[in-house]
């Protein structure tokens, strides 16, 4: 089977992955720093969503109590 462009391209994209990991020595830290620091060399702006996530339910919650034993599962 003869690769895509889309296979190639996904393969560019682990080889770079790999070589700035090795750049920092795997340090994710590190490489977030040196993202943040180029960014804002470039003065290039960026987008900021006019909307925050927000919890669905108050507190983060799913609503529904893990301990609630008040009637039989169904079966």
């Amino acid at each position: 089977m003869k690769p895509t462009k889309a296979d190639n391209t996904i393969d560019e994209i682990h080889e770079i992955r790999f070589e700035i990991s090795d750049r920092f020595d795997g340090d994710v830290f590190a490489i977030a720093q040196d993202a943040a620091r180029r960014q804002a060399a470039s003065n290039r702006p960026l987008w900021h969503p006019k909307t925050t996530n927000k919890p669905l339910q108050p507190g983060g919650g799913s609503g529904v109590s893990e301990l609630d034993t008040s009637s039989p599962a169904a079966g």
